[in-house]
């Protein structure tokens, strides 16, 4: 499932090329997961003042209303000057007048949705339950990320997967900052200390922008929307690494299952 380090990659990838540029035509595939919210020709005219980004959703400011778009579990993004005729899973093109952003999504799983504004439903809705921005600095400080961990009784890999605490810590990407903090998945949320969060908060940060900076983690099909692959996962400590050394005490990296996820980790340096 694309994570936000895929989304932010994906957002970064098209967001200056498409800026300024005018709907001239929607084409829908296959229902997904939510209905689009309006006829599709009523997008025509528009124009996309910018492309922002709030936990694993897209927003694709228009002059008039939103799009918000997510990947699902299987979707990606391609933005091209022009696109080959649409394959059985490209469900969604947007075309312009700097090109055709398109969305391939395997599953249907994904979704584009038009809202009058971020602070009217749908969008409100969508976003309501969204926890705090672990890219944003000022959001996404340690006391409030203290604060909410204080209040969540399950094991701390459960925690950051809810998204409820902080958004957009998936899998990969929990397993990694747990083992830089030093902290066992398994220890309850609630009973972290202060010091021990303030370094889960650093390690969240580090290991996000580390991800970013890497393109994404790529494990079977994900790439951005110009087409580039991710390669964080070639330098993940444990994720995927069961049974071979911890590359700091050379102990072998032990895979557990917490609810319904894999989760890697080292039992002598994670407490």
């Amino acid at each position: 499932m694309p994570e936000l380090p895929e989304v932010e990659v994906t957002r970064r990838s098209f967001a200056d090329r498409i800026r300024g540029a005018r709907i001239l035509a929607v084409r829908q595939g296959k229902p997904l997961r939510w209905p689009l919210g309006l006829a599709p020709e009523q997008l025509a005219g528009r124009t996309v003042l910018e492309v922002g980004r709030r936990g694993k959703y897209l927003l694709l400011r228009l002059d008039d209303g939103v799009l918000l778009l997510h990947l699902g579990m299987s979707g990606s993004l391609s933005f091209q000057p022009a696109q080959p005729p649409p394959g059985a899973h490209d469900h969604f093109d947007l075309h312009t007048t700097r090109g055709v952003l398109r969305l391939h999504d395997p599953r249907r799983f994904g979704a584009v949705v038009w809202s009058p504004s971020l602070d009217a439903d749908p969008a409100r809705r969508l976003l309501a339950g969204l926890g705090l921005e672990p890219l944003d600095a000022d959001q996404f400080e340690p006391g409030a990320f203290h604060a909410g961990l204080k209040a969540r009784r399950a094991p701390i890999k459960q925690a950051l997967l809810a998204g409820d605490v902080v958004v957009g810590v998936g899998n990969i990407y929990a397993s990694e900052a747990l083992f830089l903090a030093g902290i066992r998945p398994t220890t309850r949320a609630c009973r972290l200390s202060r010091p021990r969060t303030e370094r889960l908060h650093a390690a969240i940060r580090e290991v996000l922008a580390r991800a970013v900076e890497r393109g994404g983690s790529t494990l079977r099909n994900f790439s951005s929307a110009a087409g580039e692959h991710g390669h964080f996962q070639l330098e993940a400590a444990v994720y995927g690494r069961a049974g071979q050394p911890c590359p700091l005490c050379g102990t072998p990296i032990q895979q557990i299952r917490q609810g319904q996820r894999s989760t890697f980790f080292c039992p002598l340096c994670q407490k």
